[in-house]
């Protein structure tokens, strides 16, 4: 295993790191008085971005090289190429990855649609996808059952001649509260009496078909998370669409949401290395400022050890993503699936670890809205739920341990 970034990696973090300095942070204030002001609309500034990230060609990076082999589409990186990109997306959470076109939910809905998406699919809804014209929303989870078990999805998915009917009530559907979200995915029920893992399908509805009502969001710590879409409770009522809208084959829907969150988990775990090392520039800065009984808070012993913390398990964080990225690109999914549920248990973990200490070194100021750590130690403590909770990720790993012996 070589980790060590190739040429066209190098040059790309570069750029990169360039249109963070020049352009992301200092955007970052004028970006959260646009939310404050707008609302659920997109802020003017995004527009902006993506234009500028565009002419730098910063564009759909977390696209796999294999959708550019298929179909042409992203910029042909591995997952190794692209972990130390979306790395540096993760220090500035809320405006570089949807600057970049690579914000979640849309790069896992892009992905679905690459791979199980028609002709026609990939043209109605992929291509504005791609083109940053439109956000969409993943619709799974619900609030009537244990949505971590998959297998317990209750929305119901009926074929009636050319159509089908969708009926049920899904919550925490990311993205879904930006009005310029065109298109859900949605996982029903099929077949309730196939074999647990044959019953769910995925479907596309458009977010205008009637019968689809968007009832609230549900924030995140008190965050609306207005930044990112939202989190909307969606009802969907009698919602007919056409049967072309089925999304991969009738049964396969456990299937392409396992295909889906593999490479959606290991993107947040790459971003949240970021969000780790911005709160270790924060919390370094904040140390070297400041003056506590007698001496320089940088020079206080424990302030040290969170510092040393920090740094120690940041880089154990990182090897193991990198092995986990390189592991999908050799082995696939499949392959890597013990990794993939290490670091979605390890990555937060060591990030909410990082953001807490550099919330303590700021002191009251680490809470308030003058620092993005609280935004960030929200975002690391529920990407522990989000995408599966650590307790399903743990059973996987372990339940492989022991059949391995």
């Amino acid at each position: 295993m070589d980790f060590a970034p190739d040429p066209r990696t190098t040059e790309l973090a570069e750029q990169l790191q360039a249109f963070l300095d020049e352009r992301i942070y200092p955007a970052e204030a004028a970006f959260d008085e646009q939310v404050q002001e707008s609302g659920w609309a997109r802020p003017p500034i995004i527009e902006e971005l993506q234009a500028e990230a565009r002419s730098r060609g910063l564009w759909n990076l977390f696209l796999p090289k294999e959708h550019h082999e298929r179909h042409g589409y992203g910029a042909g990186l591995t997952n190794l190429q692209y972990a130390p990109l979306a790395e540096l997306t993760g220090r500035s959470p809320a405006l570089a990855p949807e600057a970049v076109n690579s914000a979640a939910p849309d790069t896992g809905n892009m992905e679905l649609l690459s791979l199980f998406g028609t002709e026609q699919q990939r043209a109605e809804w992929l291509e504005p996808l791609l083109a940053g014209e439109i956000r969409s929303v993943f619709s799974m989870t619900e609030p009537a059952v244990a949505s971590s078990d998959a297998t317990n999805i209750r929305t119901e998915i009926r074929r009636d001649g050319d159509e089908y009917v969708i009926q049920g009530r899904k919550w925490w559907s990311s993205g879904a509260m930006n009005p310029n979200c065109r298109i859900a995915i949605v996982m029903g029920v099929t077949d309730p009496d196939a074999e647990p893992h044959r019953r769910q399908s995925m479907i596309l509805v458009p977010m205008d078909t009637p019968g689809v009502t968007i009832e609230r969001s549900t924030s995140v710590f008190g965050y609306s998370d207005a930044a990112h879409g939202g989190h909307a409770v969606i009802h969907y009522d009698d919602v007919r669409v056409p049967a072309s809208n089925l999304l991969g084959e009738p049964g396969s829907g456990f299937a392409l949401a396992q295909a889906r969150l593999g490479p959606g988990r290991i993107h947040h775990c790459m971003r949240l290395l970021g969000m780790a090392e911005r709160a270790v520039d924060l919390m370094v800065d904040r140390v070297k400022q400041r003056v506590a009984f007698g001496k320089p808070v940088a020079e206080q012993g424990v302030v040290q050890h969170w510092i040393a913390q920090s740094r120690i398990r940041i880089e154990q964080a990182r090897l193991l993503v990198l092995k986990t990225a390189w592991l999908i690109d050799t082995v696939g999914n499949q392959g890597a699936r013990t990794e993939v549920a290490a670091i979605k248990v390890a990555t937060p973990e060591v990030t909410k670890y990082v953001v807490d200490r550099a919330i303590q070194a700021h002191g009251g100021m680490g809470v308030s809205q003058d620092t993005p750590l609280a935004s960030l130690y929200a975002q690391a403590r529920l990407l522990q739920i989000a995408d599966g909770p650590d307790e399903v990720h743990e059973m996987v790993i372990a339940r492989r341990e022991l059949r391995a012996r």
